[in-house]
Order: C-alpha cells, then sequence, then structure tokens
C-alpha cells in the first residue's frame, strides 16, 4: 500500500509540471487606465517642471512629438517618454503665472499587449488659484467641396494684428477630429482671433501661399461665443507666362516597329455613351492630322455628319455626333491621317465598330426643391469620382433629365455668391471670404430604366452655410 500511493504522488507531481497551453477567451479590448499621476489631475498653484502618469498596464506612447498638442502653445516642445506603465514628460519652458495648461494626448497611448488607444485622454492642471473652464468647439469644411480635412489644425491667438497668424505662433492649437471638429477646452476667457491651417510645414503659421486658410471675420469672445464654422480654400494662384524656348529637341532615332501612332477610345466595352462624345487619345501631341482620312459611318458605311475638336493639349481628338440609342456604327481613319510630335504615324488604315447604348441603359432624375432663396443664387451639383456631372442654377422649383448615366451621386449646393456660375475661393489679406458648397450626407442613387425621384429642402441647405 505504501509502495502504490508512492506512485500515485509521483504522477501527480509530474502532471502538475508540464506546461499547459491556454485555452484561450474574450481578447482584451481595455485601454490603459490612469491609477495616479504627479502632480494629481487639475492640480493647482504647480511650481514644477515635470509631470508623471502611472497606468494599470504596461503602455507605448506612440510617437509624442507629433501627436501630443500643449496648451499654451510652448515656445519648446516638452521632452515625453513612455516607460512600462509609466509616460513621463518634462517641461523645458518655465511656466506662465496665473495660467491653465493641457496636455491633449490623442490617441497615442496604448497598451502593449494588444494595442488598445487610450483615446482622447488629457491632462490639466494650473500654475494659478483656478482651472479656467472656457470651452470653444467648432467644424472645418473645405469650401469648394464641403467636405473635411482631418490634417488640418485650429488656432487660436491673442494678438489681433492681420500678421500674426503668419509670423507668430498661437497661443493655442488643436487638431481636428476625422469629421473636421475641434474643441478647445480650459481656456482663458477673453478676445482670440480664430484660424484652421493645413500645416504644410509643420510651423503653425500661415506663411506659404499654398497653404490652405479658414478665418472668422471678427474676433472671437471666449467664454461667451461657444462654438465657430469655418470655411478653408487655397488662395488663387498667380498664373505666370511660360517662355517658350527657341530650341527644338530633335526625337532620337527610333527602331521602326516604335513609330505607330497608338489611339486610346473612351467607348466602355465598345459601346458609345448617348450623353458624351466619343473622343480618341494620344500619347503624344498631334503634329499633323488629315480630317479628309476620317469617315463617320452607319452599319452600312453611309457617311454621317460629326465635328471634330481637339482638347487644348493637343492630345486628343473629339467626335461630335447626335447618337442615336442602340445604333451600329463605324469610324474608319486611313493610313497616315495623322502624326505626332515624335513622328509616330498611323500606318494602316482601320475601322473602329461599335454601337450605342440604350435609353434603358440610363435612369431619368425628377428633383423637386422646396423652400427656395433666390437671392441665394444657389447651384445644384450632382459629382461622381470627383468631378461635377450636373450642374443646375435653382431657380424653379423642379429640374427633369430624361437621360442621367446610373451610379452613386454626391449632391451638393454652391452657394455663387457672385452669380458668375462657377466656385470662387477667397483671400486672407484682402478679408474675402470663399464661396461656400455645402455638400448632403446622403448620396443619390440613380438605377438605369428607372424613374429616380429626389425631394430637396433648401433650407436644410442654408442652415449649413
Amino acid at each position: 500500500m505504501r509502495f502504490v500511493a508512492t506512485i500515485i504522488v509521483l504522477i501527480s507531481l509530474y502532471s502538475c509540471g508540464q506546461q499547459v497551453a491556454p485555452t484561450g477567451g474574450p481578447r482584451d479590448s481595455i485601454p490603459p487606465k490612469l491609477l495616479s499621476s504627479l502632480p494629481a489631475f487639475g492640480t493647482k498653484n504647480f511650481k514644477g517642471d515635470k509631470i508623471t502618469l502611472v497606468f494599470d498596464e504596461y503602455i507605448t506612447l506612440d510617437n509624442p512629438y507629433e501627436r501630443l498638442t500643449y496648451s499654451p502653445t510652448p515656445k519648446n516642445n516638452p521632452f515625453a517618454e513612455g516607460r512600462l506603465k509609466n509616460v513621463t514628460i518634462k517641461l523645458k519652458d518655465s511656466l506662465e503665472e496665473n495660467t491653465t495648461y493641457t496636455i491633449e494626448f490623442g490617441d497615442a497611448i496604448r497598451d502593449i499587449n494588444e494595442n488598445n488607444e487610450l483615446k482622447n485622454f488629457f491632462f490639466t492642471f494650473s500654475t494659478g488659484d483656478q482651472i479656467d473652464s472656457a470651452n470653444l468647439t467648432g467644424k472645418v469644411f473645405i469650401a469648394e467641396t464641403g467636405k473635411t480635412d482631418s490634417t488640418f489644425i485650429a488656432v487660436l491667438h491673442r494678438n489681433m494684428d492681420d500678421s500674426a497668424v503668419a509670423k507668430e505662433k498661437p497661443r493655442y492649437y488643436t487638431k481636428l477630429k476625422g469629421d473636421g471638429s475641434f474643441l478647445f477646452r480650459n481656456l482663458k476667457p477673453g478676445q482670440y482671433r480664430l484660424f484652421a491651417i493645413k500645416d504644410a510645414d509643420g510651423g503653425k503659421k500661415y506663411d506659404q501661399p499654398s497653404e490652405m486658410i479658414a478665418f472668422l471675420d471678427q474676433t472671437l469672445l471666449v467664454g461667451k461665443d461657444t462654438s465657430a464654422t469655418l470655411y478653408a480654400f487655397e488662395e488663387a494662384k498667380e498664373i505666370k507666362p511660360v517662355a517658350k524656348s527657341s530650341s527644338v529637341k530633335t526625337p532620337a532615332a527610333k527602331k521602326s516597329e516604335d513609330l505607330r501612332l497608338r489611339l486610346v477610345n473612351n467607348l466602355d466595352a465598345g459601346r458609345q455613351d448617348l450623353l458624351s462624345d466619343l473622343t480618341l487619345t494620344a500619347e503624344h501631341p498631334f503634329k499633323t492630322l488629315d480630317t479628309s482620312k476620317i469617315r463617320l459611318t452607319d452599319k452600312s458605311f453611309k457617311r454621317l455628319e460629326y465635328k471634330l475638336e481637339k482638347d487644348t493639349a493637343n492630345k486628343q481628338l473629339i467626335f461630335q455626333h447626335k447618337w442615336m440609342e442602340n445604333t451600329a456604327y463605324n469610324l474608319i481613319l486611313e493610313k497616315e491621317f495623322a502624326t505626332d510630335t515624335l513622328g509616330n504615324r498611323f500606318i494602316k488604315t482601320d475601322t473602329i465598330s461599335f454601337n450605342s447604348k440604350k435609353e434603358s441603359d440610363y435612369g431619368s432624375i425628377d428633383i423637386r426643391f422646396d423652400n427656395i432663396d433666390t437671392a441665394a443664387h444657389a447651384i445644384l451639383l450632382l459629382i461622381k469620382d470627383n468631378k461635377t456631372i450636373l450642374k443646375h442654377p435653382i431657380q424653379g422649383l423642379r429640374h427633369q433629365v430624361k437621360l442621367f448615366n446610373p451610379g452613386e451621386y454626391q449632391i451638393s449646393v454652391l452657394f455663387d455668391r457672385n452669380n458668375n456660375g462657377k466656385w470662387d475661393t477667397g483671400n486672407y489679406w484682402q478679408k474675402l471670404q470663399p464661396e461656400i458648397v455645402v455638400a448632403r450626407k446622403q448620396t443619390l442613387m440613380i438605377r438605369s430604366n428607372w424613374d429616380n425621384e429626389l425631394r430637396l429642402d433648401m433650407v436644410a441647405f442654408r442652415k449649413e452655410k
């Protein structure tokens, strides 16, 4: 019996020593949690130069130089590092008296194991007897498109001089969120100038003409004004004439098989769009063109009338014709009808045979407008793949189009202030705001062989303006 008991004990000890694979379980989705800090959050009369934050798990501080923002803006960026469970920030500037400081971490703090982000984390303290509590919220839109861009920063200046935004770092700045919104927290009440800048060089100044800017026409009284909307734009570029060179470059000699002029057409799976022109595009500009060697015919090769134009780059031939639905066509291009500037030529006669689309391949649209304000000079824009497909001045209560290409379209309205039929940019130095485009969140899906109806309340667009 004693021998049997010994065997059982040995087996038990052996089993306990084995490595057993974990059985799994729910993934850790909880971000790090702040356990303590020195000084404490919201400390008043702080006189130190170092801040230590302690979390409940091992963390990493991702790219603190880029991701952390400090308010007010320091002359010298503090040193920040994450090590084990701690984040340490060493201040390089002397702190101002009676000032509230806020450090925005964004999503820079993450746990090591599962990379969970501690989102919207910030730390506040004061060198005075109180914590400033004024907040300012807002949103930045791109004036030309009505869309948002989270790469902008919003900036606040205490200097009321117009040139301060170009010459000085802002008193406060903050990064935009994904939806274009921003939040300044724990501000000292008072008058400010508000801007948004697409800060290309990281200087937090509007000191390059190519940078985009948004500005308010009037000063903000922080503590009373609690929100603002900005519309960003890039100032019109000065067009300088390009001097023509008197020297002519001779193309290098090429093998005979490389001398073929190749053209690309815009047919959609071999079918011609009823609503657009037929185009042929070359890689290099055309040098010679003999239109007598071009014929557009029907399926019986009966010659048809058309109008031929070239684009401004001289690389595209544009054939204008009133296309009939579901009809066969031939485009005959004879040998050497064209050459390009590199000496390529059309080496043999070719016939492009194609059919036009059916009307049932298209959808119709019927758009009705409510609460029109003709003084606003509103223009409806339907946009697809960043191209404006429809531009319609909103004057009447209804707009119908019999044939419209199917697809998903962005709906926007341009408020054409000067009534010239196009969007016009602004100019900060001339205190000229850009014209505004308001984009509708919901898109318009146009289906083929379908009557697509849409009703737009113009009050909603004007409220967003």
